[in-house]
């Protein structure tokens, strides 16, 4: 999936949050003719490693994130062609899991959110075990 991306800050200069569009496929569509609700996962998944691309979180093996929980909410059929625009937010850290809420918009109607989810991430080591988020990860919910 292609994308387009953007990051805003805020003023001490760490990202509050995150914005990208993916542009929708011929083969998201499913027999009923609009983008099947399995692909809006795999939406997140894209934006949540874009995000952490544009702000150079490295993963490894030894060090990576996974999803423990997600849901999404469908709000109106999307229908191609198209693109959508994830806004994406960080949120609610722990010792090594955060929260993040996503809005997906289309071009065709960017005022009303198409669909909503949310995802709880926790970071691992190589064993699988969750550890301590990097302080790369941590700085995203530094105090003002």
């Amino acid at each position: 999936m292609g994308a387009n991306r953007e990051t805003e800050q805020d003023h001490s200069g760490r990202a509050s949050h995150f914005s990208c569009e993916i542009p929708l496929r011929w083969g998201d569509m499913d027999a009923f003719g609009h983008v099947n609700n399995t692909l809006y996962l795999r939406y997140c998944e894209e934006a949540r490693f874009l995000w952490l691309a544009e702000r150079n979180i490295s993963v490894s093996p030894e060090s990576y994130p996974v999803v423990v929980t997600i849901e999404c909410s469908f709000l109106r059929p999307v229908f191609y062609p198209d693109t959508l625009r994830l806004d994406c937010t960080a949120a609610e850290p722990g010792r090594s899991s955060f929260m993040v809420y996503y809005k997906m918009y289309t071009h065709a109607d960017p005022n009303q959110p198409a669909a909503e989810a949310s995802s709880k991430i926790v970071w691992v080591d190589g064993e699988g075990k969750s550890r301590p988020l990097p302080e790369s990860i941590r700085a995203w919910f530094a105090a003002e």
